[in-house]
C-alpha cells in the first residue's frame, strides 16, 4: 500500500502532492494512509516529502549551477523565497551557504 507513495515521492519532488493523491492511488482513506505511512517511516507523508524535496535540492546545490530558483521549482516551491525558508528550517543553513560550503 505505501510502495506507491515511497517511490513516487523522491522520483518526483515537484509534484505538487498533499496527503490524498498517494492514498487515492494506494485505494485507501486519507486517514488510514497517513497513519500507516506514518507508523511505517516514523514520520508523516509530507514530513517525508520535505526530506525527499531537500535531499534532492542538496545533490542540485552541489553538483549543479542550476541558480536557487530553478532548484527551488524542480523539487516543487514555487518560488525561491518559499524554497528558501524551507531549506534553512530543514538543514540550518540558506541554500547559498550550503552550495557556498559544499564548494
Amino acid at each position: 500500500m505505501l510502495a506507491p507513495a515511497l517511490e513516487a515521492f523522491p522520483d518526483r519532488p515537484a509534484e505538487s502532492w498533499t496527503v490524498a493523491s498517494p492514498a487515492a492511488r494506494a485505494g485507501v482513506s486519507l486517514a488510514l494512509f497517513a497513519k500507516r505511512f506514518t507508523r511505517l517511516m516514523g514520520r508523516p507523508p509530507l514530513v517525508f516529502l520535505t526530506e525527499c524535496r531537500m535531499d534532492e535540492a542538496e545533490t542540485l546545490l552541489t553538483d549543479t549551477d542550476l541558480s536557487i530558483a530553478q532548484i527551488g521549482r524542480s523539487v516543487g516551491y514555487a518560488d525561491a523565497f518559499g524554497f528558501s525558508a524551507a531549506f534553512e528550517r530543514h538543514k540550518g543553513l540558506s541554500p547559498s551557504t550550503f552550495r557556498a560550503s559544499a564548494a
